[in-house]
């Protein structure tokens, strides 16, 4: 049976710690409402731009993990983003992907070739570290340790139901721009701190 991505959110934000997270299209209204004020950039209105921007922070930020929400739909768009996190020596990169078969946050159209496409196939052959597929909230529960703290790159296709908002009927959120400066600037606090 499909999770409910609103509850693997949740999971997700319980066991993080002081990941960097990186929501995009589907999963950004649930993660602003889970986790109003964490280390995150939500990547709505770029189909496909989640796993570069993520790569981006995890190539930049050894020493935090980074936590990417991506959607079939959107990793579709950008294919070519496989081979390149993989090629990167980003072991703190974790690529979630929520896949729930449509573009959800344009209307629910079925995605180019539906279930017969195999993400984590393509990620093994990309060259991620691990990738793997899960289909179940217990399953994700007993895996998530390894998950947050095994060598990456990692791909973690999660099988999901539609989520109850997308950005269409929950609004945008806060700008990219006033985004990334925010998170800039908490980056730079916690570094001062140590």
């Amino acid at each position: 049976m499909a999770m409910k991505p609103e509850e693997v959110l949740r999971l997700i934000a319980d066991a993080r710690g002081d990941a960097i997270c990186v929501p995009t299209m589907t999963t950004a209204p649930a993660w602003r409402a889970i986790a109003a004020d964490d280390l995150s950039v939500g990547c709505v209105g770029f189909m496909g731009g989640a796993s570069s921007i993520g790569l981006g922070l995890a190539l930049a930020h050894p020493e935090r993990r980074v936590l990417v929400f991506d959607g079939d739909g959107s990793l579709l768009m950008q294919l070519g983003a496989l081979a390149t996190n993989a090629g990167a020596p980003a072991r703190n990169f974790v690529h979630f992907l929520f896949r729930n078969n449509v573009y959800h946050t344009s209307g629910a159209q079925e995605i180019p070739g539906g279930e017969g496409v195999d993400f984590v196939l393509m990620a093994k052959g990309a060259g991620y570290r691990e990738a793997f597929a899960i289909r179940e909230m217990d399953e994700l529960e007993r895996r998530l340790p390894h998950i947050l703290t095994a060598h990456g790159p990692l791909f973690v296709e999660l099988h999901t139901t539609l989520a109850d908002k997308t950005p269409m009927t929950a609004g945008m959120g806060v700008p990219f721009a006033k985004q990334v400066e925010t998170l800039r600037d908490k980056l730079l606090a916690a570094d001062a701190a140590r």
